[in-house]
């Protein structure tokens, strides 16, 4: 695939359930060392390959996305997803966002763990095929980069072996984990907890991602 001069944009999708430092470091990383322009984090109301009951309120999980990222002029909270029909497919949103947004470029950001098993992926192929994929390493799950198509490319960022259930379990057990969140979500967080407590999904899934 040739290079392009549109706005490289990078869609990191996940639940964020909560979004926690780990996230926001990749993405910093991304940016200041892959070359993207712009990374989108796509706050995703449903993942087809998970399922649980501790999917925290869409609004919540948006909410503290925008606040993890509005000082830095690299990262963009995105809720395109949230006006998609669902379950949301990467495939699908991929094709919206090159027809709504012609003038970028998208790569699409996972994690190797989820390359792995990328063929469950819904329509895999056409993924592979209709866009540029860039894959993070995760402890334990290596790639080959000799073997990966010539659309996908493996960025050998730090690992970061934080887990959003880690959050959410501490935060069960009120312990202070301030400095495995930014700032503004920690703030966010503790107040909401203390006004409203947090319900949790049963309809929708867990989101595991480091």
């Amino acid at each position: 695939m040739a290079e392009s001069s549109k706005l490289k944009t990078g869609i990191f999708s996940g639940s964020f359930n909560p979004i926690h430092i780990g996230h926001l470091a990749l993405a910093n990383y991304l940016c200041e060392y892959e070359g993207l322009d712009e990374i989108w984090f796509m706050t995703s109301p449903q993942n087809p390959l998970k399922a649980g009951t501790e999917l925290w309120p869409d609004e919540l999980r948006l909410r503290l996305v925008e606040l993890a990222t509005e000082g830095y002029p690299h990262f963009h909270a995105s809720d395109f997803e949230f006006h998609l029909p669902r379950p949301s497919y990467s495939v699908h949103t991929l094709k919206k966002l090159h027809e709504a947004y012609p003038e970028r470029e998208f790569y699409l950001i996972i994690g190797s763990d989820n390359w792995t098993r990328f063929d469950r992926w819904y329509q895999s192929e056409r993924i592979v095929k209709e866009n540029r994929i860039l894959v993070y390493p995760r402890t334990g799950f290596p790639v080959n980069e000799n073997g990966l198509p010539e659309t996908v490319r493996l960025v050998h960022s730090p690992t970061f072996e934080i887990s959003s259930t880690f959050i959410r379990h501490a935060l069960d057990e009120k312990k202070d984990i301030r400095y495995f969140l930014h700032p503004k979500v920690w703030e966010y967080i503790t107040e909401y907890i203390r006004q409203e407590g947090i319900n949790e999904s049963s309809s929708t899934p867990s989101d595991d991602e480091g």
